[in-house]
């Protein structure tokens, strides 16, 4: 033998009342649990108790070892950050009102009693603690062991977590980068771009206050993160799917274990036995003892009290399955067309509690000739799993169930009495097979009886770990033979009597229960084991069974139960068989069983573990000994070997062991062997652990009506195995090995294998360890769940544990952290996430199990509504790429000739020249705008140039309207007001606080008029005074932009004085405040005229979407260049309407409001945002009711139409809308095109006339407020896809992201430089867009007069190349491409893609990241996102999601969103926030104000629903 063969443990058993000799097994109770139950007898129960069984609980999991992978942690407070949760989202159940749900295990598939807390729990609890603190201090007189540990101080990431934790102190932490003080201008500095930034008082940007525990918390969670992590795979970088693949492979462990045996042979079973009186068939058996012993009991059945409720007679079950049979063929249909004929599948439906009806029907189908499928009972149309039953009944072409009276009352009914058609169900019609509803057979008819064949005996259902049904055929000969296999096994003789707790429709609790063998067959109902655990025990001693089938819960639930009965006696018990003797935990039953009933008779040869599946029916069985000669196997074996799939004998005296025992030989008849679980199966070595694979004639035949799956399965050919003949192999889906002396050992089951990063783990090992940290204050034993999801290319574990009611908050996430720990230092796994449900809440199986697929299916779709989750990707995420070197970028050095630089053409191109057209624009000879209006109020006086609407319910109706002549005299009178009132010189500057309107637009010209320059500032809301005066605009504009005096309207001064506002803001501090509403009659003496074109016009100031407040410099040229070129793009003349729904405060939205009018003389509808909360439809019906051609929004307004008004295009198409005559509907924007909500839009108003040319999208920023602008002649905007992967690096920007197509604007030239080296890039290369325009702004306004600023800005120059032209830097990346498209002049279009800003993009891993990929990919994750927004903060990335549901769905969004964003970009997400829909900021144009939310979420601001760090 091998050396691993020669340190084999055998454990050794003893008879005649000595003590049990075992082993350290992995789940061997201990001797405080013999202790335990000895006092259990002393203890009385109390009455709320005595008909609540204890929960079944997977035998604790060596305690020692997982408190020794604790024991390091025991007195440090965890340093965790515990998640934030909103007070509504804490539910605090009653706990008198609270019934403990049906627990069981998750590896079984069946359900368990309720009641876990036992009378003796207190007591028990006491012993654990003394037997846990004799584990941590290095007792080694216990007899239990760990199945699946690791010695204290293991190297796993969360012991290091907490050693890194337990010394880390918040308040050390060092300080951000950089502080900005508040309430003043500051200036920074940002991808070597200045700006200006204006903060208020309570808003922090870098620094936080030391109170904020938002902040404090990230901090924790930023110490926690430095420890270090385990070995990375090897770093690679990700330029497709192949490379990714490649790199996920894991570099082979040099030190790592590997099989060193020979091949193993095949292991051939004893030869079946040939007895002379065996029946030819199981209906030829029935038919024997049916007519020889009609008398004899066949089965007995039991109520839920354990009272005797029928005995079904051989003789009865004979004439009962005959009448079955006979209506079934017969009475089923007519006679030239019956229903069912042989061969065909029929279903069988019925309850737990009805064995005998069942037997009836089973042997009635086999009488029959048909194929019986036997499945559940549905007990409502939404049952877990219950679809696909349907649809393997649809795939068997099942068209008649069988059932019972009482179950047929019982299945789900509509209101007219029919049974429900459930979903994915076929029609089915329902049979009841009770005597009274049957016709009786003719005297001279008698069934077929022939002998067993190849024809299929039943169908039996196998629930696969994705959820999927299969149906396992089992032939007549297999059945037979499988028979005959158990009964020389078992030793089966004519009478015995059995007790059966297993279900009688399929597995063991069927074959064992057959007529071969005359037994008498006790049955124990699920209900009636909920009530009485001891039942079966009770039915042993009464009956003086020979034979009991059971699992190990029953097992433990007995131990538990069995209190102070003295009058049992277990003596006449020749075989226990222990149907899940194949669960590594089912030792610890075993051996605690026997301990304890030892005295009452139970020899230690009766238990019989056997292994079984659906596939090779069973597999291995111990067979009863008398002798004792042969004594059972057991094995320590390495959890780190058998991780990697090797057997390797430890010490028992080491942690990290999982004891198994044998679950005895092959089965007569059979051959075995054990093949590799992945690939082509050869057979694996001796010390190698591999999937268990059968040569027999008692195996599955196929997997129903799916050929190739039958293929890999039924028909596995095996090289080098002559053993088996001529016969094909059956895969078992068992996990295990061959041991000494033929002895079968199985450590798993593929269903429940996970492999994580090349490591195999056992779903089973997993549950108990978690388990076992203190799990009776917490989580339900019995009801957790353990399976791996895929994301980024490999398996991470989940585990979902149901909470108990009255576990608080702190002590779940506590007990959470240490099950992490556990589960990290026991098994070298990290968890990727940890999630508590209430209680009740998880899908469960017929039995009452968990139903892991169901619960899988719920986790991905967001559908868990977990309470409390605990997300480690940090931890357990080790195959990120590495990004890849940055290509060198084009340079001084570069070659040139003519436009190619490496040979790129230079990306660069311009609109047309202003100069060179020819067109008659008279403007053209005025160089300032108070001229043309001037002008025009003296050539066309009542021409309308501007047309306010407002909504009045569902009409359009005009509030006011504003002609050359008016505008000019409102503007002269203004003019005077400055004058008079104000004392203002020419230069001054004036805050204009105006709603939009057309006060606005006078007061502006007012000012020009006067010489003074204007900044437009929006008013506060009437609503929220206190917020928007303080927090937002207008009193930091006027103090920022130096303003002398304010003009606003009367209504808006009423605003300022009032109660509310003084007491934000002091009323003295505020420059003298102008009301426009009551303005002089006189003329000013003369108007004012610049002398130089150059000198300021307007201050435009805005907040950008990073949070900084900066106004740009407009001059008159730049005001009167901007106007020309948007008249020449868009063609806008006299005759002309535009609607603009747009805000007027700043950009181009505010250049459309009040300037071009002005200078094209085309007549503006003027329709406020605000208006469109009132009705969504005004815009699209002022478009329609005026025959507008262009019009003018922000995206906030098409996303309000989009969402408002796509139930009501039907409505509106009757009222009339038609948006046929719309030319040009421009978004106003200073982002990357948002082409999703764009073409939303488009194809929702298609039917109303809407053209998809028609909608495109404006650029504009600081430096230049309109770049590109679709106009009427150029090229249909396009999209192009672009690779994200590609953008992270600043690469070449292949075909994959989408980005919509720019038109530049005349006069306006762009280049795409290096934002680092100022050099020139080449076609399709991403960069920074640099412009050069006459329309560009003069530079910031900034209260120090620092030119440095203006001279790097926006008097920029290339580093080569055309080192003369002065470009003015936008600050966003974007890139150039030739497009096959040809403009006006014949040449080939190029077009201009924005990708976004450089100061919101997030270097993230050495990579830059654009906010609203990642916003995008989170939108689409789950439907109740309705928002999202990202920022970084201390190299964490911060995802903030808006939920549109209930706030149970809050915590659904944790794992979603950490998913979707490391399968799409590679990014670890640290901090999840919950938030109400409209928390996120956004500014007039729709964008997002980023930094704003950062800033309200650092300060604990957000009254988030939920908060979750992850680890």
């Amino acid at each position: 033998m091998f050396k691993w063969l020669e340190r084999w443990k055998i454990a050794t058993r003893t008879r005649n009342g000595h003590r049990l000799q075992v082993k350290r097994t992995r789940y061997a109770r201990c001797k405080r649990q013999v202790r335990k139950m000895t006092r259990c007898r002393q203890v009385p129960v109390p009455e709320q108790h005595r008909h609540v069984p204890p929960t079944f609980c997977l035998p604790d999991v060596h305690t020692e070892a997982v408190q020794a992978a604790l024991a390091k942690h025991k007195e440090r407070k965890m340093a965790v950050p515990m998640p934030s949760k909103r007070r509504s989202l804490v539910v605090q159940t009653s706990m008198d009102a609270y019934t403990p749900p049906d627990t069981s295990s998750g590896s079984d598939g069946e359900g368990s009693v309720r009641g876990e807390d036992t009378p003796t729990s207190s007591q028990g609890s006491l012993s654990m603690e003394r037997w846990i603190s004799r584990a941590i201090h290095g007792s080694t007189t216990s007899s239990t062991t760990s199945s699946s540990s690791t010695q204290s101080g293991g190297s796993g990431a969360a012991g290091r977590l907490a050693d890194v934790l337990a010394q880390t102190h918040v308040g050390e932490s060092p300080p951000p980068p950089c502080s900005v003080p508040t309430g003043r201008v500051t200036r920074l500095t940002c991808q070597g771009v200045s700006v200006l930034l204006i903060l208020p008082s309570p808003v922090f940007v870098c620094r936080v206050p030391v109170s904020s525990r938002v902040s404090a918390k990230i901090q924790q969670l930023v110490n926690t993160l430095k420890r270090p992590k385990r070995p990375p795979l090897r770093e690679f970088f990700v330029d497709d799917f192949e490379e990714l693949l490649e790199g996920l492979i894991q570099q082979p462990d040099p030190n790592q274990p590997r099989p060193e045996g020979a091949q193993m042979i095949p292991v051939r079973g004893e030869q079946l036995g040939v007895v002379t009186n065996w029946p030819p068939s199981l209906e030829a058996a029935l038919q024997r003892w049916g007519t020889i012993s009609p008398k004899a009991p066949c089965l007995t059945t039991m109520d839920t009290n354990g009272k005797l409720l029928y005995i079904l007679t051989y003789g009865k079950l004979w004439t009962r399955s005959m009448k079955v049979a006979y209506n079934i063929l017969h009475k089923l249909g007519t006679k030239q067309e019956p229903i069912l004929r042989p061969g065909d599948r029929v279903a069988l439906v019925y309850p737990n509690n009805d064995p005998a009806a069942f037997m009836v029907a089973f042997y009635g189908c086999l009488l029959a000739e048909v194929v019986p499928v036997p499945i559940e009972v549905p007990l409502t149309k939404k049952d877990a799993g219950s679809q696909q039953i349907g649809f393997l009944l649809g795939s068997c072409g099942v068209t008649v169930a069988l059932t019972s009276d009482a179950c047929h009352k019982g299945l789900p009914k509509s209101a007219t009495g029919e049974i429900l058609q459930l979903k994915g169900w076929p029609k089915l019609l329902w049979f009841v097979t009770e005597s009274k509803h049957l016709s009786k057979p003719p005297r001279d008819w008698f069934p077929h009886i022939k002998d067993a064949n190849n024809d299929t005996a039943y169908i039996e259902y196998k629930t696969c770990m994705d959820g999927s049904v299969l149906g396992v055929t089992v032939t007549r000969i297999a059945l037979l033979t499988h028979c005959q296999a158990l009964t020389q096994s078992c030793a089966y003789s004519e009478a015995e009597t059995v007790v059966n707790v297993l279900d009688f429709k399929k597995d063991v609790g069927l074959w064992h229960a057959s007529v071969m063998n005359m037994m008498h067959v006790i049955s124990i109902p699920y209900s009636l084991m909920k009530v009485n655990p001891l039942s079966w025990i009770q039915k042993v001693c009464q009956h003086k069974a020979k034979v009991a089938c059971v699992k190990s819960r029953d097992m433990h639930w007995a131990l538990v139960a069995h209190r102070d009965q003295r009058d049992i006696n277990l003596g006449s018990l020749r075989m226990l068989v222990v149907a899940d003797g194949s669960n590594p935990w089912s030792i610890s039953s075993c051996d605690a069983f026997l301990n304890v009933f030892q005295s009452k008779g139970l020899r230690p040869e009766v238990i019989c573990p056997c292994a079984s599946s659906h596939e090779g029916l069973t597999v291995a069985i111990r067979r009863p000994v008398d002798d004792g000669s042969q004594p059972p196997g057991r094995g320590v074996l390495s959890m780190q070997g058998l991780s990697h799939g090797v057997i390797r004998v430890d010490s028992e005296e080491k942690l990290s062991v999982l004891t198994v025992q044998d679950v005895g030989t092959v089965m007569p008849g059979a051959v075995l062997c054990v093949v590799k679980s992945e690939g082509v199966p050869h057979l694996c070595r001796t010390d190698e652990v591999g999937e268990l694979c059968v040569c027999s004639v008692a195996t599955g035949m196929s997997y129903y009506g799916l050929s190739g799956m039958t293929k890999n399965t039924f028909e596995v050919r095996i090289p080098r195995s002559a053993s088996s003949g001529e016969y094909p192999f059956a895969r078992t889906g068992l996990l295990g090995f061959v041991g000494p002396g033929g002895l079968v050992f199985i450590i798993g089951k593929m269903d429940g294998l996970m492999v994580v990063s090349g490591r195999r783990h056992n779903a089973d090992d997993i549950v108990a360890t978690a388990l076992a940290v203190e799990p009776m204050k917490f989580v339900y034993r019995g009801r957790i769940a353990v399976f791996s999801v895929s994301v980024l290319h490999d398996e991470r574990i989940v585990v979902v544990a149901e909470q108990r009611p009255d576990a608080t908050e702190e002590d779940s996430f506590q007990w959470m952290s240490r099950v992490l720990q556990a589960i990290d230092g026991i098994h070298q796994v990290g968890v990727y996430c940890l999630a508590l449900v209430p209680s009740n809440t998880l899908p469960k199986t017929p039995l009452g199990g968990i139903h892991l697929s169901e619960t899988k299916q719920l986790f991905l779709e967001g559908s868990l509504h977990p309470c409390n989750v605990l997300m480690c990707p940090h931890t357990c995420v080790s195959n990120l790429p590495k990004p890849r070197q940055k290509q060198p970028e084009i340079g001084p050095a570069s070659v040139m000739v003519g436009n190619l630089v490496s040979g790129k053409r230079i990306a660069q191109a311009s609109g047309r020249d202003l100069g060179q057209m020819e067109d008659n624009d008279q403007a053209r000879k005025f160089l300032f705008l108070s001229e043309v209006l001037q002008w025009r109020a003296q050539t066309t006086p009542d021409h309308v140039l501007f047309t306010l609407l407002n909504s009045r319910l569902t009409a359009v109706t005009v509030c006011r309207s504003l002609t050359c002549l008016q505008l000019h005299k409102r503007a002269e009178k203004i003019a005077a007001l400055l004058a008079e009132r104000g004392h203002l010189q020419d230069g001054d500057h004036v805050a204009l606080v105006y709603p939009p309107g057309i006060d606005l637009i006078s007061a502006f010209y007012g000012c020009l008029y006067g010489g003074c320059v204007p900044i437009t500032v929006r008013p506060p809301h009437p609503q929220n005074i206190a917020t928007t005066l303080v927090c937002s605009h207008p009193r930091h504009f006027t103090r920022v932009s130096h303003s002398a005096c304010v003009m606003t309207s009367q209504a808006i001064c009423k605003l300022l004085r009032s109660k509310e506002a003084t007491a934000a803001v002091d009323i003295r501090t505020w420059p003298p405040v102008l009301d426009t509403d009551d303005l002089p009659k006189k003329k000013p003496l003369q108007l004012h005229k610049p002398s130089n074109p150059d000198l300021l016009a307007y201050l435009d100031f805005s907040v950008s979407t990073t949070g900084m407040l900066a106004g740009v410099k407009m001059s008159h040229a730049a005001t009167s260049a901007f106007c020309r070129s948007i008249k020449l793009q868009c063609e806008l003349y006299p005759s002309r309407e535009v609607a603009i729904c747009l805000d007027p405060y700043c950009g181009l939205g505010f250049v459309l409001w009040c300037l071009c009018s002005v200078y094209s003389g085309h007549q503006s509808i003027l329709i406020p945002p605000s208006e469109l909360e009132v009705n969504p439809a005004l815009w699209l019906l002022a478009v329609s009711q005026y025959r507008v051609r262009d019009t003018f929004c922000s995206y906030s307004v098409m996303e309000l139409c989009t969402k408002g008004l796509g139930t009501q295009t039907d409505s509106l198409k009757s009222r009339g809308l038609d948006l046929s005559r719309v030319r040009t509907c421009v978004v106003v924007a200073e982002e990357r095109p948002r082409i999703a909500l764009t073409q939303s839009f488009s194809k929702l108003f298609k039917d109303l006339g809407l053209h998809p040319r028609a909608v495109s999208t404006s650029f504009g920023c600081r430096v230049n407020l309109a770049i590109c602008l679709q106009g009427t002649s150029g090229p249909d905007p396009t999209t192009v896809y672009v690779d994200m992967r590609a953008l992270r690096h600043d690469s070449d920007v292949p075909e994959t992201a989408e980005f919509g197509i720019f038109q530049i604007l005349p006069g306006v030239r762009i280049i795409i430089a290096n934002p680092e080296t100022k050099g020139p890039l080449g076609d399709s290369h991403l960069g920074e867009i640099w412009v050069h325009s006459g329309h560009n702004a003069s530079g910031y306004f900034t209260v120090y007069g620092d030119e440095a600023l203006q001279s790097d800005h926006f008097s920029s120059r290339l580093s080569f190349g055309d080192t003369q032209t002065v470009w003015a830097r936008t600050g966003y990346l974007g890139f150039l491409r030739r497009t096959e498209l040809t403009d006006a002049s014949g040449e080939r279009h190029d077009a201009l893609y924005v990708v976004g800003a450089l100061d919101e993009a997030m270097e993230l891993r050495g990579m830059r990241y654009h906010p609203i990929d990642i916003e995008t990919s989170v939108i689409r994750t789950h439907k109740s996102i309705t928002e999202c927004a990202v920022f970084t903060w201390t190299n964490l990335l911060v995802v903030v999601v808006e939920l549109d549901g209930s706030e149970q769905e809050a915590l659904d969004l944790v794992p979603l969103v950490t998913n979707v964003v490391l399968e799409e970009h590679y990014l670890i997400v640290g901090v999840v926030v919950v938030v109400d829909v409209g928390v996120i900021p956004i500014n007039s144009r729709g964008e997002k104000q980023r930094m704003h939310l950062r800033d309200g979420f650092l300060a604990d601001q957000l009254d988030p629903i939920y908060v979750a760090y992850n680890m």
